[in-house]
């Protein structure tokens, strides 16, 4: 079997990307997609959350996992049953049809833990705003393992088809201390995670958010977000269509992200969008690729680090620093291939210290204000 079909066969069965990762370093061999080495992961190890001792079975409380049973009421009476203290809530292998309208409503000091064989599938619906798992207002949270399916291929949409809050996960409410790791969520109308609400201090480790409808992920006003080893791919269907977009709500703002060691490729627009009142944001040692617009592209910005990625194989510039971003290091940065709507260019490698306008294609500055450009490189 070729890279690229094992990489497929790996996802569809929802092995986490972290054990996939782990094998593939114990075969000593390279990672390679269409040609293209992936990224080295760190295999960052994210904070586990305080909750109790308590353990609770979705299939005590009468869920079934068939595909085909509404199991939203079970798996809600679980979590419902957990004591003051937390706990965790395990779902077994099985396919759970979920009513996002309800939602699944985590609760403070708790572990929604997924088999690896456990699928979360949200029911079809007509519903705009409508969510898998809700974390809203809580505390000391973590979610891991399986996979969760939105319904866009079923959604009954509007006349206008504009539904774009049909997330996979939402956080927000001011939810503190919150963990999502080891899953995969793809096919949601809307995001397959969003973070918003005031929440703080929420960790992304090792996921897979892919074929989603608006964005892989979303994080609007929030503060102290680290994402790490993950992938958000192939977003598609209403805008912006962006691997990860940094966009706070008006009058809000989004602080101190940390996006370090992730893979943003083949969305239909960005890979990554960090916009207005946004601040104190790094992004380091990702790959930006394959892209139908920008790997990268900022406006009205503060504060930004960018150092260690590789951009390439996008349809437009590398990274464009649009109007009003200032405060910008950009350096260590690997750059090649980019405007790949304009055709190939073949160039011989070298560095560069600062900008010219032959790496135009690479990196567009559309802002005067303040930044450092170090040394990069290009090929």
């Amino acid at each position: 079997m070729n890279d690229t079909k094992l990489v497929h066969a790996v996802r569809e069965a929802g092995m986490p990307r972290r054990e996939f990762i782990r094998n593939s370093m114990v075969m000593m061999a390279p990672m390679v997609i269409g040609g293209v080495s992936l990224p080295a992961f760190a295999l960052t190890t994210p904070p586990n959350r305080a909750n109790g001792s308590t353990i609770r079975s979705v299939k005590t409380y009468g869920a079934v996992g068939d595909g085909r049973h509404d199991d939203t009421a079970a798996i809600q009476a679980a979590i419902n049953s957990l004591p003051t203290t937390g706990g965790t809530v395990t779902i077994p292998a099985g396919t759970y049809m979920i009513d996002t309208g309800k939602k699944i409503n985590l609760r403070s000091k708790m572990h929604l833990q997924l088999a690896s064989g456990a699928i979360l599938k949200a029911k079809t619906t007509s519903l705009s705003r409508h969510y898998l798992i809700n974390i809203s207002g809580k505390t000391d949270v973590e979610v891991s393992g399986g996979q969760l399916v939105g319904d866009r291929d079923t959604h009954i949409f509007g006349s206008s088809s504009t539904e774009e809050w049909g997330h996979g996960i939402s956080v927000g409410g001011g939810s503190q201390r919150v963990t999502i790791r080891d899953l995969r969520v793809s096919k949601c109308t809307g995001d397959g995670v969003c973070i918003g609400g005031n929440a703080y201090d929420v960790v992304i480790a090792n996921i897979i958010s892919t074929g989603n409808r608006r964005q892989g992920l979303s994080i609007t006003n929030c503060s102290n977000v680290k994402v790490y080893d993950s992938e958000f791919s192939y977003s598609k269907g209403t805008s912006p269509e962006c691997g990860i977009d940094i966009e706070p709500d008006e009058n809000g703002r989004a602080t101190a992200i940390l996006i370090q060691n992730c893979r943003l490729n083949n969305n239909a627009k960005y890979g990554l969008n960090i916009w207005k009142r946004s601040t104190n944001v790094t992004i380091t040692g990702c790959t930006l690729e394959h892209n139908g617009s920008l790997g990268m592209g900022t406006n009205g910005i503060s504060g930004l680090k960018v150092t260690n990625n590789t951009f390439r194989y996008n349809s437009a510039t590398g990274i464009v620093y649009n109007t009003g971003t200032s405060g910008v290091t950009h350096s260590g940065n690997m750059s090649y291939q980019n405007y790949t709507r304009l055709g190939a260019r073949s160039r011989t490698p070298f560095t560069l210290t600062g900008w010219s306008s032959k790496v135009e294609r690479d990196i567009l500055w559309k802002s005067s204000s303040s930044r450092t450009i170090g040394t990069n490189s290009y090929k």
